[in-house]
């Protein structure tokens, strides 16, 4: 088990604000207080960081992502004083009791709430990413049903080969089979500069930390040029619990289904596992640490 606290700190999420015209406050305001109100306890130091994150954001977005999130925090008796207050001041009479209050949210709805949730990831930067990926594990999402042990090993080979023989077109035909998802969604996640969907895909499937990275290095010749990058990938392959991926590859089935074709689509991953299916889902093991020897770091970089 890793030592690192259960929340990662959330107030550089922030920073996402503005990203080419495009305003993402009001999602990331409404992903980060639902995955506030669903985890039963929090340290002082959570509510600290959700304090501030809420507080900043809140005068910022519109009134109706304002009201949302007054109604979830009015539901959440273990919200931070400060919190309660400054949301609730001018919601008294538009906020319904939890009783009253219909399901709303960016869960309650499977497919706008994965395409809503998709759009933040694919919006944010790598530590932005880093810290959507680590709170996914307290989100009340229905995570993917894993492949079994077999079939895992075996598209595990199949997305090596592609990477080292530089074909990308099979690694994307095996991304879209192995995940049931979309072509084209396929071809976002092999094509994303930054590299973290690769990432969730080696731990849903518990690829090996050095598999990844010879994928890392042999499909993104960017990320190949950067040590620093590799290192920060592994590290999240070392964090991420296989739970998060696996919910978020349910995120991607439900925004980007499999598009019916040939067989050799056949989905593998499923977000509905029949009765007999549940028997083969492998026992999670500890994935293995990168060992770097020309090549260490603290954790925690100093900022600059």
């Amino acid at each position: 088990m890793r030592d690192a606290p259960d929340v990662p700190n959330l107030n550089s999420l922030v920073e996402l604000g503005r990203r080419d015209g495009v305003d993402i406050r009001p999602t990331l305001l409404r992903v980060m207080t639902d995955l506030y109100v669903q985890k039963a306890k929090h340290s002082e130091q959570e509510d600290q960081q959700f304090t501030e994150l809420a507080l900043r954001l809140f005068d910022l977005v519109d009134t109706q992502t304002r009201a949302t999130v007054a109604g979830k925090i009015a539901a959440c008796p273990t919200a931070p004083a400060e919190v309660r207050r400054h949301v609730l001041k001018d919601q008294s009479q538009s906020v319904a009791t939890p009783a009253e209050r219909p399901p709303t949210g960016l869960f309650s709805g499977a497919t706008a709430a994965a395409s809503e949730l998709n759009e933040l990831f694919f919006s944010a930067e790598a530590e932005e990413r880093r810290l959507i990926l680590l709170n996914l594990a307290y989100a009340p999402l229905m995570p993917a049903t894993p492949m079994n042990a077999a079939a895992a090993r075996d598209t595990i080979q199949r997305l090596e080969a592609a990477a080292l023989g530089h074909h990308g077109e099979v690694f994307i035909r095996e991304l879209e089979r192995a995940l049931s998802i979309s072509r084209e969604h396929a071809r976002r996640l092999m094509e994303d500069a930054s590299g973290e969907p690769v990432v969730v895909v080696a731990v849903a499937l518990g690829m090996p930390a050095d598999v990844l990275q010879r994928i890392l290095l042999c499909l993104k010749p960017a990320i190949s040029e950067s040590i620093r990058r590799i290192h920060e990938l592994a590290l999240l392959h070392e964090d991420m619990e296989t739970d998060s991926a696996l919910r978020l590859i349910a995120v991607w089935q439900a925004g980007y289904p499999l598009e019916k074709k040939s067989p050799d689509t056949a989905p593998t991953h499923q977000s509905h596992p029949r009765r007999d299916e549940r028997r083969d889902a492998p026992v999670q093991t500890a994935r293995p640490k990168i060992r770097w020897d020309d090549y260490e770091q603290p954790r925690k970089t100093d900022s600059a």
